[in-house]
């Protein structure tokens, strides 16, 4: 294996499949999208392997022929990786090893290397040594010979360096251990959570490098990291948001989703991704300048229902409109997307009709309760601040009169509880 100076940014070629199940130029866009992958993982993309098959070969991914034509290549313009475009299993990276000599990744391993090098938080950096290591785990079938070595540049960072003398024992004793750490940090923000009761919650979602950081901090000056990059946040960041002065909301901006999300990384995140999970309203921000929006648009929603997020009111936010040079069809969109709102966040375009638009939301997706329990139904009103936001109290005699705002997918659990404890409705 060649060693890769720090200081150099390491050369690849990707390698893609056509299949039946998949066309051509579907194939090119995924290649497109891992080159900025790499890019994003500090590598440059030199080569470009495309082969159609009928079918994935189960021993080398694509046919032997090509690669030894892909170890010629390596070998003549001294290339040290090799990224493939889907999951590979550890036979397919052994074999491939062996065949190619050269350092071999797959999709879900280059996105881990750049959560690697993105996470910033003690959450977020035990959400990634958690997928690295169950990644990691089933791999362990073999030596990694390309992490026998300190070597540099991508694929390397994270727990791959120093779990190369453990077994699967210790592999999942500390897999053990950070699923326990994960869970008190989760206990902790379900804490803050609920302090903060008193607020809608509304989260952004979105295809990676669709402009959510860049509207988070347009709406809130928030001051979140920007950069024209896949993943360049992975740290959930909330604000307040002043909507207008009589509206305030929290805003919170989540990871970007793309194509293959690898499921051990969606479940290491899921605490992070709470966020979306326990959102009153979501704002689904979309690149309408993308040639594929649509198609992202597709796999967020996808990434949603596994969530358990899909049905939720949801606001389809299409950004950068400015850079958009046919602008015909911007109507046609927001027709077919309901509802809807075009803006740019980068210039502030219609900012103003975007909070118009979440405060139209807001008031067709709460409920105005006002109802009167008896002093001893405590137990009842300490349950209702769980799925309410409690306002006012009046206590009279006998009674506590008590004003709430409830979310319309809370509505049928609140009622129940009120009817249990023999509440009064007074007005909703």
């Amino acid at each position: 294996m060649k060693e890769v100076p720090q200081n150099e940014k390491e050369r690849a070629i990707v390698v893609g499949l056509v299949t039946r199940k998949i066309h051509k130029r579907q194939a090119e866009e995924y290649l497109d999208e891992l080159t900025l992958l790499a890019d994003t993982a500090g590598a440059t993309v030199v080569h470009r392997i495309m082969q159609e098959r009928n079918s994935v070969d189960p021993a080398l991914y694509i046919g032997k022929g090509k690669v030894e034509q892909i170890a010629q290549l390596v070998e003549d313009d001294d290339i040290p990786s090799v990224i493939f475009d889907d999951d590979l299993s550890p036979a397919q990276v052994h074999n491939l090893e062996v065949a190619i000599k050269r350092k071999i990744l797959d999709r879900s391993g280059l996105i881990l290397q750049i959560f690697a090098r993105r996470a910033r938080s003690n959450e977020s950096r035990t959400q990634v040594e958690l997928a690295q290591l169950q990644y990691l785990l089933p791999r362990l079938t073999r030596q990694w010979t390309h992490l026998s070595k300190q070597f540099g540049g991508i694929g390397t960072k994270g727990p791959g360096e120093t779990q190369i003398e453990t077994d699967r024992r210790m592999i999942r004793q500390r897999i053990s251990h950070l699923e326990k750490k994960l869970e008190k940090i989760g206990l902790q923000r379900e804490t803050r959570r609920k302090g903060r009761k008193e607020f809608v919650n509304v989260s952004l979602v979105g295809y990676t490098n669709a402009g959510k950081s860049t509207l988070l901090n347009a709406l809130t000056d928030a001051g979140a990291f920007v950069e024209n990059r896949l993943f360049a946040t992975l740290d959930t960041t909330t604000r307040v948001a002043a909507l207008s002065p009589s509206t305030k909301i929290l805003l919170s901006d989540t990871v970007g989703f793309i194509r293959k999300l690898p499921h051990h990384l969606v479940a290491s995140f899921k605490g992070t991704l709470e966020e979306v999970v326990e959102a009153d309203i979501l704002l689904h921000v979309i690149d309408v300048c993308h040639p594929k929006f649509e198609e992202q648009i597709v796999v967020v929603n996808a990434t949603l229902e596994e969530l358990g997020a899909f049905n939720k009111p949801t606001l389809f936010v299409f950004n950068k409109i400015d850079l958009l040079q046919d602008r015909l069809h911007l109507q046609e969109l927001q027709t077919r997307f309901t509802p809807s709102v075009l803006v740019s966040a980068e210039r502030g375009i219609n900012l103003s009709g975007l909070k118009e638009t979440i405060i139209k939301i807001i008031h067709h997706s709460f409920v105005d309760l006002i109802f009167s329990l008896p002093h001893s139904e405590q137990k009842a009103l300490s349950a209702l601040y769980d799925l309410a936001e409690i306002g006012e109290k009046i206590y009279e005699e006998g009674t506590v009169r008590v004003k709430a705002k409830v979310s319309s997918r809370n509505i049928d659990q609140v009622n129940d509880i009120l009817k249990r404890a023999k509440a009064t409705i007074l007005a909703s």
